[in-house]
């Protein structure tokens, strides 16, 4: 229920909107003045029956995005909406938003320089914006990487589509990419090949790291609602001047280096970046790099860390880390409790690196190691959103990974 002045201010604002309201006193034989909770019900009904038909939602999750549009049974019909619900430093991105709907229908790889229509390689590289979804369940194993263009989404909701077992995803010098609901894994290295990345381009590629998803040069990126596991390198790796990028609720298992963010300590374009890794599951099987900064400004804001063999959060070359929100709990074994690693520098050069741990909840021994003067400048730069309590972390994280949503009900 509203405050007492809130209540107040919303009756009279009432009031003024409405000339037939009748004010009289108490002891008068004229109709009662309204209870101020009252008005100020209604007017908040009133309020919120507004912006449910402008289309806001709230599934009450307590995650924004979710909240945005998982609880719209007709999500299938409404599927570009979800451009609408980033949130983050990538919350710009919006992919294929206001393109046709392309249909992979195909799951094959044949030809990576003349892709068959109707597949997914033919599908990335065109030039038009493009919201792209499947026609059913499929397995794609790519023959090389799948270079895709600009003003592009994937968007897996409505079936299980894998992509594994090759070479997987490159944004490469290209700009608004949302990738949501895919399952991203055993993912091996590509090159020495050629390949197209555009209807009228194609060109010899050497070989790749083996990433499930890599950004190189990229800019507004959205990787949403993804399963990410056992790849030849990163299971998201971001470089080269790579900035506005959200990381949001993926759950990403059984790997080694997970996620690295910047190319080198040399390499200051990288000064530029700009990320934010929020509502995402770490689970089972992960050893280090969740993620592994460099030089940038990145918001690690409301994950669940369950698992890590190393640690969780590491860096070098002085990024500015703003941990806020989190929930780690620390492994069983007696070592390994450092959530935190700072990589190639003394402490008497990283004692300056701005690292801070706001909220977050430490189980099982677990523990943040902070550092810097803690500029409100640098950490100004390095906040995407507001983070909530790290006791809701649980429940914010429940879903993460690729959803198993179907036509004709809520995801």
């Amino acid at each position: 229920m509203a405050s007492p002045s809130l209540s107040l201010l919303l009756f009279f604002l009432f009031s003024l909107l409405s000339p037939n309201l009748i004010f009289s006193s108490p002891s008068s034989s004229s109709p009662s003045v309204q209870d101020p909770h009252l008005v100020a019900q209604d007017v908040e009904r009133s309020i919120n029956a507004s912006r449910r038909q402008l289309g806001y939602l709230s599934c009450g999750t307590g995650n924004p995005i979710d909240d945005c549009w998982r609880c719209d049974p007709n999500w299938e019909k409404n599927r570009q909406r979800l451009a609408d619900c980033g949130i983050g430093f990538g919350k710009n991105a919006i992919g294929g938003k206001n393109g046709r709907i392309y249909v992979v229908t195909d799951s094959g790889d044949d030809d990576p320089v003349n892709p068959k229509p109707g597949t997914i390689r033919h599908a990335v590289i065109q030039s038009e914006p493009l919201w792209i979804i499947f026609a059913r369940d499929m397995v794609i194993q790519l023959k090389e990487e799948l270079i895709m263009n600009s003003y592009k989404t994937l968007d897996g909701r409505g079936a299980s589509v894998h992509i594994a077992n090759g070479p997987c995803i490159t944004i490469q010098y290209v700009t608004n990419i949302i990738i949501h609901g895919l399952h991203v894994h055993d993912c091996k290295q590509g090159g020495n090949a050629y390949v197209r990345d555009s209807p009228d381009h194609y060109g010899w590629r050497t070989v790749s790291d083996g990433d499930g998803i890599s950004i190189f040069g990229g800019s507004h990126v959205w990787v949403d609602h993804c399963s990410l596991s056992n790849c030849n390198d990163g299971l998201i790796d971001a470089i080269h001047g790579s900035t506005a990028i959200t990381l949001s609720n993926n759950f990403m298992t059984h790997h080694d280096k997970v996620m690295l963010l910047g190319h080198s300590d040399s390499y200051t374009q990288d000064k530029n970046m700009q990320v934010t890794i929020a509502f995402n599951h770490f689970g089972e099987g992960l050893v280090q790099r969740m993620p592994r900064c460099r030089h940038g400004y990145f918001h690690v804001v409301n994950n669940d860390y369950t698992h890590w063999e190393m640690y969780a959060i590491g860096g070098s070359a002085a990024p500015t880390i703003n941990s806020q929100g989190n929930r780690f709990l620390a492994p069983n074994q007696r070592f390994n409790k450092e959530v935190t690693k700072r990589e190639e520098a003394s402490e008497s050069e990283w004692k300056n690196w701005n690292w801070r741990s706001e909220g977050d909840l430490l189980l099982n021994g677990a523990f943040f190691t902070p550092s810097g003067a803690g500029a409100s400048s640098s950490y100004a730069r390095a906040s995407s959103l507001g983070a909530r309590p790290s006791s809701l972390v649980g429940t914010i994280t429940v879903s993460s990974g690729a959803l198993a949503c179907r036509k004709g009900s809520r995801c």
